[in-house]
């Protein structure tokens, strides 16, 4: 409805039977309003009244529609019919512009009432004032304060509690300073919006003024007050500041329970948050769902599942499981303790799961590993048309870097742009990680450039991409590019750094980066970063090295570190102290499987056949599974899977075919008691070379060789490390045909392009 008809004043007059017969017949909407702004008779004096009220009423419906523009035409035609605005509608008139922020509309309203009002009301003048701040306009509002001849209680916390709000601390307190110089004094209004800014460390000085200022004028006493004055020391990070005002609190509501329980959270204090629970359940305050949802964290950083189930019975108890405030960090919790099917539980009680109850579900099947239930989740939700949040997208794209799911992954990066749903920096960080993965370091690249301010978060994705990939040179690049951008490094920026240089040779780099993290980046170095370095030690043939920072490190060496040298003592032949390594291996990790293989490669390479028997013995005796070898191949967006000798697939025999093709790439005919962690152990020794042609990564290759345009790259994933033999293949196959085959096996990804592979046959 743009608004009631006003006719021109010379339409002939009714009379009063008339009248009342046409508003009573008549709908709202078409009552016609010049009735009562008929001047020339005084019998319509009432009726004149109540039609002015009416048109006020109209006006007034207009503005809590929101609709403004309407408004404006029909206060062109009130002014035109001489109506006159009343203070309500005014005040609704500026109530709606500043929710609406429509500082063009405010203005313009504001211009009519200087018009047609010399000397508006102190009320009105508040209105007037609070409108301008809520629309942003400090200049507009500040001028209405200063022309304010009666500054009242009210103005002067309209415009302290706006400046407070905006940040603008030093302005609001003045302006209480003011305040209090003109005899008014602050009421808990006031010293609440002063202490709901003070939001960070840096600001709890100020905070303590401000509390101390309230203790001088009495009103410390109020429960809102020293909730607020409690919850400015948390954010504020003064606990014990918090602590002392909540102790002496005559009622300690819920939310000040909670507001502090926050604050021990944030300072990863979880045993303490669990501790003041307690006290809520024994003193029976009131629990409301958010006192559940950091329990329940806190029962996470501490590992306490039975604390978080006993919780959860609690909650039973209460009748609260199918509510979403707390059936959704239950479905968190069990997701996060790795128990899958209590969160699927937990998540089918939820009433009404909204799009964090159906994020934290899939956000824990991609923890837990069930990463094609993740995707499964995703697509269906997605083609129900279902609300989904950035978390979402973001378990999704790590669930598809993990299962190197390139077409899924980018499918959902589209679908997340078009929703504008992609998180800032935790997503897009995610995605880089995911491209880099799926071996698309092209479009991690692009990914990463895109974003406006990298954090070490993304800067270390796209490190870690060019490190996994082989590329040393661009990966250290982008690390002094970080630091040109003023970006510290953190630890896991290390991890990708000196696996950069421990994949390219670059032992010295690395000795020199890992000696640089504590003294110039003030990052302590963890049994991660040594392990690192030992293995760049390793890979080089500096065996000795590599065993002289194994017992100097001021660390104790793990499995890893043993495992490592190890690797460098079969790599280079080193059967003195490959022995040492494996002894401290097994002391260690008796199941490491690969760990055994090394070993019994090691003793068979010099012939000593007692000792790889009784490796193989050891092997045998503790039952060792060993991960099954799989290699996976996606084309025209099907996965197709392979494992060691593998003929199930419907190609097979045209698979099978392809590999006759390349029988003379076998390299290990000489040492044919070499044992890969692709191989069965179990048994009498298979003959070699029939079993090395069936190695589920040769399988993939073949079948993208035949599957896939003459002109496009393949592309294979595997789940273990690459055996010598498979690596070879991958070489001569990329020499005979001229095409480039991309490998990504556990530890990193081999590009090989005539005859070559980017590793240089360092990996």
């Amino acid at each position: 409805m743009a608004g009631l008809p006003l006719p021109p004043p010379n339409r002939p007059q009714l009379s009063t039977g008339d009248q009342i017969s046409s508003s009573n017949s008549a709908k709202f909407a078409q009552i016609p309003s010049w009735v009562s702004l008929k001047r020339s008779s005084s019998a319509v004096k009432t009726e004149k009244t109540q039609q002015g009220k009416l048109e006020n009423l109209h006006l007034v419906s207009l503005s809590k529609q929101g609709k403004l523009k309407e408004a404006h035409d029909f206060l062109k035609e009130m002014d035109d019919a001489g109506v006159s605005v009343t203070l309500h509608s005014y005040q609704c008139l500026f109530e709606t512009c500043g929710k609406l922020r429509s500082l063009a509309d405010a203005r313009s309203i504001h211009d009519r009432l200087r018009r047609t009002s010399k000397n508006p009301s102190g009320s009105l003048e508040n209105s007037l004032l609070r409108m301008y701040c809520d629309c942003g306009s400090f200049t507009d509002a500040q001028k209405v304060f200063d022309e304010m001849l009666l500054k009242n209680l009210v103005s002067w916390v309209i415009i302290i509690s706006a400046y407070a709000r905006n940040g603008e601390l030093s302005k609001a307190i003045k302006l209480f300073s003011d305040m209090q110089a003109s005899g008014i004094r602050p009421n808990s209004a006031v010293y609440i919006s002063l202490l709901q800014s003070c939001l960070d460390p840096p600001f709890l000085e100020l905070g303590k003024q401000i509390h101390s200022h309230l203790i001088r004028s009495q009103l410390n006493s109020n429960t809102t007050l020293e909730t607020a004055i409690c919850n400015m020391y948390v954010k504020c990070g003064w606990l014990e500041g918090a602590k002392l005002v909540f102790d002496g609190m005559n009622d300690q509501n819920a939310v000040a329970w909670t507001g502090l329980m926050v604050g021990y959270t944030q300072a990863k204090k979880p045993e303490i948050v669990l501790k003041l629970f307690a006290r809520m359940v024994m003193e029976g305050v009131e629990l409301d769902e958010f006192v559940f949802s950091i329990v329940l964290k806190a029962c996470c950083e501490l590992g306490d599942w039975d604390m978080g189930r006993q919780i959860h019975s609690l909650i039973v108890k209460l009748g609260l499981e199918s509510d979403v405030p707390v059936g959704t960090p239950l479905v968190d919790f069990y997701a996060k303790c790795g128990n899958i099917n209590s969160a699927c539980q937990s998540f089918g009680r939820i009433s009404e799961p909204n799009d964090v109850s159906w994020s934290a579900l899939i956000s824990g099947f991609s923890q837990s590993g069930r990463l094609e239930d993740c995707i499964k989740i995703f697509a269906s939700l997605k083609g129900k048309g279902m609300d989904l949040n950035s978390f979402t997208y973001t378990s999704v794209f790590q669930a598809c870097a993990a299962l190197a799911d390139f077409n899924m992954g980018s499918q959902a990066h589209g679908d997340a742009i078009k929703r504008g749903l992609v998180s800032y920096l935790y997503g897009e960080s995610a995605m880089v990680t995911m491209y880099s993965k799926c071996g698309r370091l092209d479009y991690a690249r692009r990914a990463f450039e895109s974003i406006d301010e990298p954090d070490v978060v993304a800067w270390t994705a796209i490190i870690s991409g060019y490190a996994y990939h082989g590329n040393a040179a661009e990966a250290l690049g982008l690390f002094r590019r970080m630091q040109s951008y003023g970006v510290r490094p953190n630890s896991v920026t290390f991890i990708a750094v000196l696996t950069s240089c421990s994949h390219s040779g670059l032992v010295a780099e690395a000795k020199e980066y890992l000696d640089s993290m504590s003294r110039y980046y003030g990052v302590d170095p963890t049994i991660d970063h040594y392990d690192c370095m030992i293995d760049a030690y390793s890979r080089a043939g500096l065996l000795q090295d590599a065993l002289e920072l194994i017992t100097s490190m001021p660390l104790k060496p793990d499995a890893m570190s043993w495992k490592s040298l190890l690797g460098g003592c079969w790599a280079h032949r080193d059967l003195k102290l490959g022995k040492i390594a494996g002894e401290n291996l097994f002391r260690l990790n008796p199941d490491d499987t690969a760990g055994y293989i090394l070993l019994f490669n090691l003793y068979s390479a010099f012939g000593e056949w007692e000792e790889a028997a009784r490796v193989r013995k050891l092997m045998a005796e503790q039952d060792l599974k060993k991960e099954i070898s799989c290699s996976w191949i996606s084309v025209k967006g099907k996965v197709n899977r392979f494992v060691v000798g593998d003929r199930h697939h419907q190609q097979t025999e045209a698979i099978y075919s392809k590999l006759k093709e390349f029988e003379e790439c076998s390299v290990l005919d000489s040492q044919s008691r070499i044992l890969s962690e692709e191989d069965e152990f179990s048994g009498i020794l298979p003959e070699r070379k029939e079993q090395l042609l069936d190695h589920s990564e040769k399988l993939a290759i073949a079948f993208g060789l035949i599957s896939t345009d003459e002109n496009t790259p393949i592309m294979v994933f595997k789940n273990l490390r690459a055996c010598t033999d498979c690596h070879e293949f991958g070489k001569k196959v990329s020499m005979v045909t001229g095409r480039r085959i991309v490998v990504r096996d556990s530890t990193r990804f081999h590009h090989f392009e005539s005859g070559k592979c980017s590793c240089n046959d360092y990996w």
